[in-house]
């Protein structure tokens, strides 16, 4: 089960709208081994294609070493989908190199960048193999 405070869960749904019809993306990072999805870094996809998503290198380089330095580790990898629903692709499945990252896709396909409800969901991917799981959204602890 993804468990993700209110806050991220907005800020994904924000992201993915924004960048609405070219597909967002980004990670939520955590502390090495606590699965607690805590700092949201928003990525710009180097493809800029509303089919596509593709994290640029150098930043995604430069991510890994700031987690390395943090303790941190990717909890969430997220995209959106714009057309299609929150399912990941066959391309999806091959570049999921993380075996213990929730893989969140949200899709904006039914509104676009205008208000109203979107597809979250989130899933495992392990060796090619896709399992979807709940989602909890809970309130933050400090609140």
């Amino acid at each position: 089960m993804l468990r993700i405070d209110q806050d991220i869960y907005d800020a994904i749904v924000a992201h993915a709208r924004k960048d609405h019809p070219v597909e967002a993306c980004g990670v939520v990072t955590g502390p090495e081994g606590s699965d607690r999805a805590e700092r949201f870094v928003p990525m710009i996809n180097a493809a800029g294609s509303p089919t596509f998503y593709e994290f640029d290198s150098h930043d995604l380089l430069g991510l890994y070493k700031e987690m390395d330095a943090r303790d941190e580790e990717p909890v969430v990898i997220y995209h959106s989908h714009t057309d299609t629903e929150a399912y990941p692709s066959r391309t999806d499945i091959g570049l999921a190199m993380e075996p213990n990252a929730h893989y969140v896709l949200v899709s904006t396909r039914q509104h676009g960048n205008s208000d109203g409800p979107v597809e979250f969901r989130s899933y495992r991917i392990v060796n090619g193999q896709v399992t979807e799981e709940e989602v909890s959204v809970t309130a933050r602890a400090d609140s």
